[in-house]
Parts: C-alpha cells; sequence; structure tokens
C-alpha cells in the first residue's frame, strides 16, 4: 500500500500553474454546513424505529424518556471530548487519526480496518435498504414491493450520491442542508401533532399519568435500553471525520457539535412525546416504524407524506455517512494504511473520487448481502464502542505524553468528562461480553483479521516486489482514468 521510493514509482501528474498548486482538501463548510452535516448524520431512520427498542427495555414512559435525555447528554460528553481532539489533532479522519496519533500505526489501522470492512459500507447499504423501502411504501401500500425492487433502488440511491460527493463538496453541502431541513420538517410535524393531542385532548394523555410503572431497572434492560438509544445518536462524532474541510475548525467544531447536540437532543425528546400522545404504549411495541403508524392514524389521505420524509431523511443520512467515510479512507491513503491512490484530488473539483469510489463500490458489495448486514453491524457495535473508548483514552494519554503547557490546546476539557464518558465506554463493551459473547467474539475477530493485512501490506511496504508492482500500475492506470494527482497536506 505504500507509494515506493521517488527513483522506483511513476511520474504522476501534477497541477498546471493555472490551478491552486497546493492541492488538496479546501476548507469550504462554514458553521452551519457543519451543524447540518452532524444533525443529518444522527437523524437517518433511527428515531423512526429505535423508540419501540427503548421503550421495551425501559417498560415505562417517564424512564424512556428519561433514557432518551441520558443518552443525549452521554453523546454530547464524547462530543465534548472529540471536539478537543479534534481541535488539537486538526486532520481529518477522526477516530482513526487520534488513535493513530496517540498509540501508534498499528492500533490506528485496526480502527480504520473495522470502519472499512464493515462499519462504513454496511451503514450506507442499511440506511439506502431503508430509504428505497419507505420510498416504495405508498406504491406498495397493501402489497410487498416487486423482488430486488428495493435492492436496486437501493444501488441508484448510492450511485447518485457517490456521483454529487465526486462533483463538488459544496453541492454536497447543498444537498445535505436540504435533506437534513426536510428530516426536521418530518420530526417538526410529528412534534406539532403531538403537542395539538396534549392541548386539546387526547385518550392517550393517560400514557403521561403513571409515568413509572412498569419501569425496569435491571442492568440487562438499562443496557439494551440505552443501546437502542445511542443507536438512534450514533454519528455525533461525523464532523471529526472532515475536520480538514471545516472553516476555522478551532472556532467551529465545539460550536458545530454543541448546537447540533442539543437541537437532536431536544428534537428526540418531543418526538417521543408526542409518539405517547398519539399512541398508547401497548400500540408503540407493537409498531416497527411507529412514524407511518402515527401519520396512518392522524393524516388520514395524507398519511403517505411520511413513509416520503423518512425517506429523505434516509437519502440524506446515506450523503454525509459517504461525504465522512470517503474522507476517512482518503486520510489511510495518505499515511499509506491503505492504497496510495485514495488519498489523490481531482484537482479541478477538489475532491477525492478515487476514495468516493471506493466507498459506493464497497457499498454496493453489501447490497448482494443485505439480507446479513443488521447482523454484520451488530457484531462489531461492541468493537465500535471500543474504537470510541480508546479514542477517549488517547485524550487522556496525550495529556501526559504532550502536556497543555508544552502542547497548548485550543480547547481544553476538565478531565471529569472524559473519565466519565470512557467508564461509559467500557460498560457498554464489557456487559455485551456476558450477554452476547457469541457476537462479541465475532466482532473482536473481524477486527483483529486487519493484523496479518496489517504486516503484509504496510508494515512490510517496499518489501514484496510484486505487490508494489501492481500497485504502481493500479495507481498509474486510475489517476488516468480518473484524473487524478497526489494530495499536499499544509503543516
Amino acid at each position: 500500500m505504500a507509494k515506493g521510493d521517488d527513483e522506483e514509482r511513476p511520474v504522476y501528474l501534477s497541477p498546471t500553474e493555472e490551478q491552486d498548486q497546493d492541492v488538496g482538501l479546501k476548507p469550504t463548510i462554514n458553521l452551519f454546513g457543519g451543524v447540518m452535516i452532524i444533525v443529518g448524520c444522527i437523524i437517518g431512520s433511527g428515531i423512526f424505529i429505535s423508540p419501540k427498542g427503548v421503550h421495551e427495555n425501559a417498560g415505562s414512559v417517564g424512564w424512556s424518556l428519561a433514557i432518551w435525555i441520558i443518552c443525549g447528554a452521554f453523546s454530547a460528553v464524547g462530543a465534548y471530548c472529540y471536539a478537543e481532539l479534534g481541535t488539537f489533532i486538526r486532520s481529518s479522519g477522526g477516530d482513526y487519526a487520534y488513535v493513530l496519533a496517540a498509540f501508534g500505526p498499528l492500533m490506528g489501522f485496526l480502527r480504520m480496518w473495522i470502519e472499512c470492512i464493515i462499519v462504513r459500507p454496511c451503514t450506507i447499504t442499511a440506511v439506502a435498504i431503508t430509504f428505497a423501502t419507505y420510498i416504495l411504501q405508498p406504491f406498495f401500500s397493501t402489497c410487498g414491493a416487486p423482488f430486488l425492487t428495493p435492492q436496486l433502488l437501493a444501488a441508484g440511491c448510492i450511485i447518485l450520491l457517490a456521483l454529487v460527493n465526486c462533483m463538488s463538496v459544496r453541492f454536497v453541502t447543498f444537498v445535505q442542508n436540504f435533506f437534513t431541513v426536510a428530516k426536521l420538517a418530518a420530526l417538526a410535524l410529528i412534534i406539532t401533532t403531538g403537542i395539538i393531542l396534549l392541548l386539546y385532548g387526547n385518550p392517550y394523555r393517560d400514557s403521561f399519568e403513571g409515568l413509572w410503572d412498569g419501569s425496569k431497572f435491571e442492568p440487562g434492560s438499562i443496557a439494551l435500553a440505552f443501546y437502542s438509544g445511542l443507536w438512534a445518536y450514533n454519528g455525533w462524532n461525523y464532523l471529526n471525520f472532515i475536520t480538514e474541510e471545516l472553516i476555522d475548525p478551532t472556532r467551529n467544531l465545539p460550536r458545530a457539535i454543541a448546537i447540533s447536540c442539543a437541537i437532536c437532543t431536544l428534537v428526540y425528546c418531543l418526538a417521543n412525546v408526542a409518539f405517547y400522545a398519539g399512541t398508547s404504549p401497548d400500540e408503540l411495541l407493537e409498531s416497527n416504524a411507529i412514524a407511518v403508524d402515527f401519520a396512518d392514524k392522524f393524516y388520514g389521505v395524507f398519511a403517505w407524506i411520511m413513509p416520503v420524509l423518512v425517506a429523505f431523511s434516509c437519502f440524506g443520512t446515506v450523503n454525509g455517512v459517504m461525504l465522512t467515510s470517503s474522507r476517512l479512507f482518503f486520510v489511510a491513503g495518505r499515511q499509506q494504511h491503505m492504497p496510495w491512490v485514495l488519498s489523490f484530488i481531482n484537482p479541478y473539483l477538489n475532491t477525492p473520487i478515487p476514495a468516493v469510489l471506493f466507498t459506493a463500490l464497497l457499498s454496493g458489495f453489501y447490497l448482494l448481502l443485505s439480507d446479513n448486514i443488521y447482523t454484520l453491524i451488530n457484531y462489531v457495535q461492541i468493537v465500535n464502542w471500543l474504537a470510541i473508548g480508546i479514542a477517549t483514552l488517547g485524550l487522556l494519554y496525550l495529556r501526559i505524553k504532550q502536556p497543555p503547557k508544552d502542547y497548548p490546546r485550543p480547547l481544553q476539557v476538565n478531565l471529569f468528562w472524559p473519565i466519565l464518558f470512557l467508564a461509559g465506554c467500557i460498560f457498554l463493551v464489557v456487559f455485551p461480553i456476558y450477554q452476547a459473547p457469541v457476537d462479541t467474539a465475532i466482532g473482536i475477530g473481524i477486527m483483529l483479521s486487519g493484523v496479518p493485512v496489517y504486516f503484509l501490506f504496510v508494515y512490510w511496504a517496499g518489501k514484496i516486489a510484486c505487490i508494489d508492482r501492481f500497485m504502481d500500475s493500479l495507481t498509474t492506470w486510475l489517476q488516468k482514468l480518473l484524473l487524478v494527482v497526489p494530495s499536499e497536506k499544509k503543516d
């Protein structure tokens, strides 16, 4: 995966004098765009599905709402810790860049490996299939969609958004802004309906009278409820993957994180109150898509608008995840932990076209395994929280290795917060070991499968001549095909 010695590898194209000589990712995303990216990545299909899982394991309305608030606060604490890491280590790549800086190349590679082979492509594919399912629902409300239709529509979604991500970062952020507003509109419609029901009377207002009746406080139930809630908040750290494209990240990254977490927590809590105002707890437990059932109950002939808005929400999430995923692979290519060509950029569009296409191809591959996607995602959930915990541990380690008095931080969090967040990550990692030991072992095994890959293609890079020749030929061919050049990162 290494690019080899300058004398041995091919001579690559350089930008012309008319082009910007510093070829690389350009800071074009402002504070508003950063907020829209985080909100757009967090609010996907989770809020429309997770209420059932949270209530089922919480047991009561009051405890369910409390868990939604705690999950939002927990995500905000994690995002706050990541704000220090993102303003101190101002490289795109998120967790990968932080683990790499704190604990070295092998740990960084393993973090990137699990994201590359499972988390990112499976997430994109799963959300794209959800998009296709909801967009087809108004047309096939009384029967299932024809065979392979959702998969083909999901493939079209992935291809279209890959083209968008290749064209322009500004265009990507415009698309993200539009669809984030659409998903907020869907939730605003639900919340407004809930407020009207509470103000003007509805039999399900009784749901709020016995708020804590039936609450489950067993550790197992609490953990499962938190997993359902935190899944809906997934995406709070995604802006850290595109730090280099954020205008004034020292100022805008912490602000975008704070604003986004506040918006999502408020919207999620109000949406759940609306669900309880319009449906009984028993109806919520019987529903697999509470937002659609809510619309069927109250919007009559206009009920079709809800699955369409949910589909828009998923479409925007695919766009945001593809944007941030491609930057992860871009940085990994720049660090030579993945093929070097993934760090190449089109000098006219200033987009990492190889990394975007690589992300789309991986996601397309998992469409062939769509029946097993959620199983794969479940396998690596524990590994994902383990990696987030390791990145947080890296914050504490860097405080010792590079103390603030010698290496000032633009933002320095009180150590209480990373320690608290790390304790939460440990709970989320340790508990499933007893609850689902087989799934945990499979997830860890998938991560450790990256160890031989690291030594073969990274650690011993340059020592296996046939691999080097193949990678050089592939790099040259892709460079000519995609019109891309090596990126240059300013210090």
